[in-house]
């Protein structure tokens, strides 16, 4: 196998087989090509896409780069979910122990940051202690004991993954729908699941903007998915503006704390996150339809069962005991925080979100390079929605940053981010479409 080869005939628009793709995986996987290949092959398919039959073989050669999980011996279902990726999106957190609250095991297994978009394992490790990336054995136990664990791939899960994902991330390859696909498909193929249900973002602040897009990265996850024999539905949600009203790392995980202990639920990030329990409960065949699935997600959060589990797999992956009584305890936090005022009056009638996103990449909440720490105390907290109405002067944010100076060029970034009117806007409902069997 010649990876140069591989590369000019996907740079040439040629349609590559199964073989090929299989040897170029193996290659990622064992070290036999070096980075500014795996660039090449990323860039050839960003601007050539894939037929199905490759999206199969891609996904199917980085699933079998490593271990497979074997989840036959629990009583229940096994079932997951993705987000293709957004701004203040901590769904995950809250959706894993409401769905095991619920009778599904959920073997989470997620990616880190990728490009402005936050990533639910740069979350986790903001909690002390908190191993986000446990041995099988460990990872098993949590699952079965508690009902849910969130985790990272650990090095036998989908490894020539975990090397093309960190390589795309700084390389301008994120907004592939194949590589997308292939990339998500991967690793939730790894996780031995009986179902998965998508979150498909689309807006200003998703990798695909375009709604057309969305709906295409939608229907390729689920068409290689069931290929492969996986049940998959996708829900698609607006991604216009952060959907949490905090976004970085710590902040976002204070957030999910109070959302799961009722101590603060932003109305977006519930809704969707009820619509994703709703889904999941559906397609473990946990419950017969979305309005008995809802009913059971709700019971589940209200009656504090899913902060219960929150706190036991918290706990059981090596996090304090008393987390979900006291995250600000054990939560870091940013010396400096940095109030951003509204220039006028009226009402927040937009917002860039993917500015915000980049802000928080700046600060050092997210990676410009692979390789690059992680600060998990700096972020945003206090994000004005859509539709509030603001008094000159009046806070439309906080930042959270190590020094003034950050704190103060963030700050222009994210009151530059928001669009007043005099109107209040339409209310837009942020789970707009389902895609699926």
């Amino acid at each position: 196998m010649l990876p140069q080869e591989i590369i000019r005939r996907k740079r040439d628009g040629q349609t590559l087989d199964a073989a090929d793709i299989t040897a170029f995986v193996n290659a990622m996987s064992s070290g036999a090509i070096t980075d500014g290949q795996i660039a090449a092959f990323a860039m050839a398919v960003y601007f050539n896409g894939m037929k199905r039959d490759e999206a199969v073989a891609l996904t199917l050669a980085m699933r079998d780069s490593g271990d497979i999980l074997d989840w036959s011996d629990l009583p229940g279902p096994a079932v997951d979910k993705h987000s293709t990726g957004g701004v203040g999106d901590n769904v995950s957190l809250m959706l894993a122990p409401i769905a095991a609250a619920c009778g599904a095991y959920v073997p989470m297994i997620s990616g880190r940051g990728l490009g402005h978009t936050g990533g639910t394992l740069d979350k986790m490790d903001s909690i002390p202690g908190y191993r986000s990336q446990p041995d099988n054995s460990l990872f098993r136990k949590v699952v079965r004991e508690v009902g849910c664990a969130i985790i990272g791939q650990t090095a036998n899960l989908a490894p020539a993954d975990k090397r093309f994902y960190s390589i795309r991330d700084v390389t301008a390859t994120v907004e592939s729908i194949p590589l997308i696909t292939a990339s998500i498909l991967s690793k939730k193929l790894s996780a031995g699941l009986n179902a998965l249900v998508l979150d498909v973002k689309s807006g200003n602040g998703a990798f695909m903007a375009r709604n057309r897009d969305a709906v295409a990265l939608a229907e390729s996850i689920v068409a290689v998915a069931q290929g492969a024999g996986l049940t998959t539905s996708a829900l698609l949600t607006d991604m216009n503006e952060p959907l949490a009203l905090a976004a970085g790392n710590a902040v976002e995980v204070k957030n999910a704390v109070d959302f799961l202990t009722g101590d603060r639920r932003d109305a977006r990030l519930e809704a969707v996150t009820m619509a994703l329990a709703a889904e999941m409960l559906v397609s473990a065949k946990i419950a017969s339809n979305h309005k008995v699935a809802q009913e059971k997600a709700r019971d589940a959060l209200h009656s504090g069962r899913a902060a219960e589990i929150f706190g036991r797999m918290v706990a059981g992956l090596g996090g304090p005991t008393d987390f979900v009584s006291r995250p600000g305890r054990h939560l870091p936090t940013a010396p400096v925080i940095h109030e951003v005022k509204a220039p006028r009056v009226g009402h927040v009638a937009s917002v860039d979100t993917r500015a915000i996103g980049v802000a928080i990449v700046t600060l050092g909440g997210g990676r410009i390079r692979p390789q690059d720490p992680i600060d998990h105390a700096v972020g945003v907290t206090g994000l004005q929605p859509i539709g509030a109405r603001m008094e000159q002067g009046e806070p439309i944010a906080f930042v959270h940053a190590r020094s003034h100076d950050d704190a103060a060029a963030a700050a222009q970034v994210i009151e530059a981010a928001y669009g007043f009117s005099e109107r209040k806007p339409r209310t837009v409902n942020p789970v707009f479409r389902r895609i699926g069997a």
